[in-house]
């Protein structure tokens, strides 16, 4: 017997605990390799302000950890109590990249550990960055199993269904299905594009507050262009995420381009405004879907029409997908714009207006995260396991989930005012201009 209200407050509770997670998760993978670049680059060119900024980020890098931990031990006791049917009709399909999942989180808290108690007790640099390796790996490779749980209920595989339950399984089948090339490499380039980008706007907004020490500069020019190397990544991934879906997902493809019937040379569309399947006040680009799909403009490219009604996600998914793709767009332009200005020493980029829009790339690129994890899980509707079980089928039926939010949701208003208050008062009360005077005063008297 299926409650509706358990139903919908359950998705509600899941979309609210993965929107907040999903924010100290993208930055807990991309922040490892930031520090990891920039203590590289700081060992190569003997460059103590790289060190610094290592340093720095990686304190940091421990509150969103916490928070991370917290956030995704909650996903995992939320996949039990709300969703029980998924859990065992599917669990034990899914049950080995989850417990990889955690066996990366430990391998990467353990090296994180060791790399922070051991700052300043190598006189080899190098040493100390090795460790660090591990922690970058492990960061990554936490993403990398939890994306194939999804990228499987995407596009399930490797078992039989025989009376109602899984047999023959074959968990390795399951975890290399057909979404998970695209998924993974598409969640950690925009994980790195993310904490790029967040990190290049801390310093942009230092720099916008009168700060013009050389170290946020520095800091800026590095990120910047991380943030455009991975921007670009982003962008040729989504293209072959693209593809994937015109293949294997053409319903979440037409729903998320409004686009009704099935032609040949199809037209994408930008913003619009849906009135039945009429689109008003929409900007069309010429073949550009079919290019998407198929990367080629004459391609034909299914339509809406084409499938049945009660399996047709959402359609104002069209919405997030635009909302993605614009700013993921303006972030690489703005990193482009700053590069080349930098080469060409324009003043422009030193102008207020212009670390005004650096300083906006942070809370766009979170924005772009949460709208594209917010498109993937819709466009999937009406499934939890993609042509096997409904979402109303795999959810509990208890009447409790509405009390479950409000008190998850007063646990991560807690936690998010918490990491920003402890954030900020670790970084005010510790300036780089202090650290450095330190640091030096340290030096004079050895």
């Amino acid at each position: 017997m299926i409650n509706e209200e358990a139903v919908f407050w359950s998705r509600v509770l899941t979309e609210t605990t993965l929107s907040f997670h999903i924010i100290y998760a993208t930055i807990g993978v991309g922040i490892p390799l930031m520090i990891m670049i920039a203590q590289w680059v700081g060992i190569k060119n003997n460059d103590e302000h790289y060190i610094l900024l290592a340093r720095r980020w990686a304190r940091g890098f421990v509150i969103t950890v916490a928070i991370g931990v917290v956030t995704g031990t909650a996903i995992g006791l939320q996949l039990s109590l709300l969703w029980p049917n998924f859990m065992q009709f599917a669990g034990q399909v899914i049950a080995l990249p989850l417990f990889m999942e955690t066996f990366a989180f430990f391998f990467e808290a353990i090296f994180l550990g060791i790399y922070l108690y051991t700052w300043d007790r190598f006189e080899d640099q190098r040493k100390h960055l090795l460790l660090l390796i591990p922690v970058a790996i492990g960061a990554s490779m936490s993403a990398v199993f939890i994306t194939i749980v999804n990228a499987f209920m995407n596009a399930p595989q490797g078992f039989e269904v025989l009376n109602g339950e899984l047999v023959n399984i074959q968990p390795l089948i399951a975890m290399f299905n057909p979404a998970m090339p695209t998924k993974v490499a598409h969640v950690l380039a925009s994980a790195y594009m993310t904490a790029a980008f967040v990190l290049a706007s801390i310093a942009g907004i230092r720099l916008l507050q009168g700060s013009n020490h050389i170290y946020h500069k520095k800091a800026l020019y590095l990120l910047m262009k991380l943030g455009f190397i991975f921007s670009v990544a982003t962008a040729l991934i989504g293209d072959f995420s693209g593809k994937y879906l015109s293949e294997y997902q053409p319903e979440k493809l037409a729903a998320a381009e409004w686009h009704f019937e099935t032609e040949e040379g199809a037209e994408l569309l930008l913003f619009g405004v849906l009135e039945g399947e009429d689109v008003k006040y929409e900007i069309r680009i010429p073949y550009a879907l079919s290019i998407l799909a198929h990367s080629n403009p004459k391609a034909e490219v299914l339509g809406l029409n084409e499938f049945p009604q009660n399996e047709i996600p959402p359609l104002y998914i069209h919405y997030l997908f635009d909302s993605m793709v614009m700013i993921g767009m303006f972030l690489l332009f703005v990193s482009l714009v700053y590069i080349v200005a930098m080469s060409r020493r324009w003043s422009f980029i030193k102008k207020r207006w212009f670390r005004w829009v650096v300083g906006a790339c942070g809370p766009l690129s979170i924005i772009a995260i949460e709208v594209g994890w917010w498109l993937t899980e819709v466009g999937r509707q009406p499934w939890i396991l993609r042509g096997y079980m409904r979402t109303e089928q795999g959810a509990t039926t208890s009447g409790s989930v509405d009390l479950m939010l409000l008190l998850f949701c007063i646990l991560y208003i807690v936690l998010g005012i918490g990491s920003i208050v402890v954030l900020r008062r670790m970084f005010r009360k510790n300036p780089i201009e202090r650290e450095i005077a330190e640091r030096h005063a340290d030096r004079k008297v050895k």
